[in-house]
């Protein structure tokens, strides 16, 4: 019996949000989607993050997903683009939460080594490497979309391991791990 498994990765992102979906049967990756929300054109960020939740449930209603992988915010010297990326990570984290699915969290430079051994590597290079492994024919313009995808195929090489990021399976999983965040 064939055991079958879709995996659903995210980039966050208030301007762009990457998602990508891949299905795994028997062990073997198949892509299914990639693709971004452009968000630039609004000036609301109330507003993006509402539509990063509703496009981040409208995918999990359609592709049903068992598990979601997603980006996680980079440390940079801007705290205000810090805690933008955290606002869209946890909005699309939330959907996901809302619709009880697991989450793991994967920082970029896990997720660039897992697809092309190099932590460092360029948007280009695991774009490039993502299209030979699942014999993509053509890139998209914005690599965000390949981001998102690059998350779920960084999911599906953890799996069984046992670091491989922050999980949680629900809201309770959450709390219990963040307690921090608890106000």
């Amino acid at each position: 019996m064939a055991t079958e498994k879709i995996i659903l990765g995210i980039d966050p992102g208030t301007a762009i949000m990457g998602f990508g979906i891949i299905k795994v049967i028997n062990k073997q990756m198949q892509f299914v989607q990639m693709n971004e929300l452009m968000l630039g054109k609004y000036d609301d960020p109330y507003t993006k993050l509402k539509l990063i939740f509703e496009r981040t449930l409208e995918l999990i209603d359609t592709y049903h997903p068992d598990e979601i992988a997603i980006e996680a915010p980079f440390y940079g010297k801007n705290v205000q683009s810090m805690l933008k990326l955290g606002r869209a990570q946890g909005v699309a984290m939330a959907a996901g939460l809302s619709r009880e699915i697991p989450i793991t969290e994967y920082m970029p430079k896990k997720i660039k080594m897992a697809i092309t051994g190099n932590g460092n590597a360029s948007k280009e290079q695991v774009a490039r490497m993502l299209q030979s492994v699942l014999k993509l024919k053509s890139l998209p313009k914005n690599l965000d979309s390949t981001d998102g995808l690059a998350a779920a195929v960084c999911h599906f090489y953890n799996e069984g391991r046992v670091e491989v990021g922050k999980s949680y399976t629900g809201w309770e999983a959450f709390i219990k791990q963040n307690p921090d965040k608890i106000r």
